[in-house]
């Protein structure tokens, strides 16, 4: 076992998945002698990164210090970008939200019209929490369409006009000043913060969230699951009526997106004469419990419930939650009318259905564990304190 092996970063990754709480459990956990991890140990203190917190229960009749990550070590900014609409926020290496503010912004309006207008709203936001690019670990960015895992850049983004291959974060990179910036679906972002926050137990976890259009962040392992080019998960455009007049704004007939999305769902009831025109307003007539949008919310949750079903055969999953501007008792009662009865009750013997615990910010609460999971991973934190 060579020392980058277990050098200081997995340490850390140890103290910060809950897997060792004092010195004697990283001994436990690596093998490593007790000198060789006072030595990683102290690295890390003296980098910030850790702090000693109170001491535990007697060991062999000595108190051992427990060891706690250091989530105030810096901060993290973040874009969650959608359709119509911004949510930006700065938070503490754990996940907590210190400031935050919603930005408008339509997706139609191109890469360099909205990521110009992110990174000043995120400069505003930075200044409110009185802090700076230099106090950030990194940015992230999740926007409503596929995103390539390995270029991190837009992949044919069927609602994003303009954005396909273009260079995000280094756009927003350059223009809050070089701070690195890391990029995600929106959906995946969504399924990691709630992964994060209440679900780490979960071997298989998914999110369908329905706003303007329908997604499903996938995590496995603990690791969301993007798929070969960043279309895993994209069931908005799974043709669920091929003879439908009704085109989808990826150009296709019958998509499920067309059916039953937030935007779907807002058409209908322009139709009975509502001003309605995008899936935010839907979620507001919800609240207000509308009987109209709660009856046509259900009803594409019904549509919405049979690809789901073959999603849940497929992956199997212990906990799939419904989030996004719709998220709703009637679009939960209505992807579980058809979702139990078109599956195996063997694919769902151990599933939890429910709507999400974190609302608009479990985008939030995502994309800030994908900047810490990939700035202060064991591999990225041996390389900064070996120089």
């Amino acid at each position: 076992m060579t020392s980058m092996v277990n050098g200081p970063g997995d340490v850390l990754e140890l103290v910060r998945r809950g897997r060792a709480r004092t010195r004697g459990d990283v001994v436990d956990a690596t093998g490593l002698s007790r000198l060789t991890v006072a030595q990683r140990v102290d690295a890390l203190l003296e980098a910030h990164l850790i702090v000693e917190g109170e001491t535990t229960g007697p060991t062999g009749g000595r108190r051992s210090r427990s060891l706690v990550f250091n989530g105030g070590h810096s901060f993290v900014a973040v874009a969650a970008v959608d359709t119509t609409h911004a949510r930006l926020a700065v938070t503490d290496l754990d996940g907590t939200v210190l400031a935050e503010d919603s930005l408008l912004v339509d997706i139609r309006d191109g890469p360099v019209v909205v990521l110009d207008a992110l990174a000043a709203g995120l400069a505003r936001l930075l200044e409110r929490h009185g802090s700076g690019t230099a106090d950030l670990s990194g940015v992230g960015l999740s926007l409503p369409g596929p995103v390539d895992p390995v270029t991190g850049r837009p992949n044919q983004p069927p609602i994003m006009p303009g954005w396909d291959g273009y260079p995000v974060a280094d756009h927003l990179s350059g223009a809050l000043g070089g701070v690195v910036v890391h990029t995600a679906n929106d959906a995946d972002a969504a399924a990691l913060g709630e992964f994060a926050v209440g679900h780490e137990g979960a071997r298989a976890l998914c999110l369908v969230k329905v706003s303007t259009g329908i997604g499903a962040g996938i995590v496995l392992d603990g690791r969301p699951y993007t798929g070969a080019d960043g279309g895993a998960g994209d069931i908005g455009h799974v043709r669920v009526d091929p003879s439908s007049p009704l085109v989808c704004r990826c150009g296709a007939h019958g998509c499920l997106a067309a059916l039953a999305s937030g935007a779907a769902v807002a058409r209908q009831l322009a139709e009975l004469g509502r001003p309605v025109t995008h899936g935010l307003e839907v979620g507001e007539l919800l609240r207000a419990g509308d009987p109209d949008a709660s009856r046509l919310t259900q009803q594409a949750g019904r549509r919405i419930g049979e690809v789901l079903a073959g999603l849940v055969c497929v992956l199997n999953p212990e906990v799939l939650l419904v989030g996004g501007a719709l998220a709703s008792t009637p679009l939960l009662t209505g992807i579980r009318e058809t979702l139990y009865r078109l599956c195996l009750p063997r694919a769902t013997r151990h599933l939890t259905l429910q709507l999400g615990t974190l609302g608009h910010r479990a985008a939030v609460v995502g994309l800030t564990r994908l900047v810490v999971d990939r700035e202060l991973s064991a591999e990225a934190v041996n390389a900064r304190l070996r120089g």
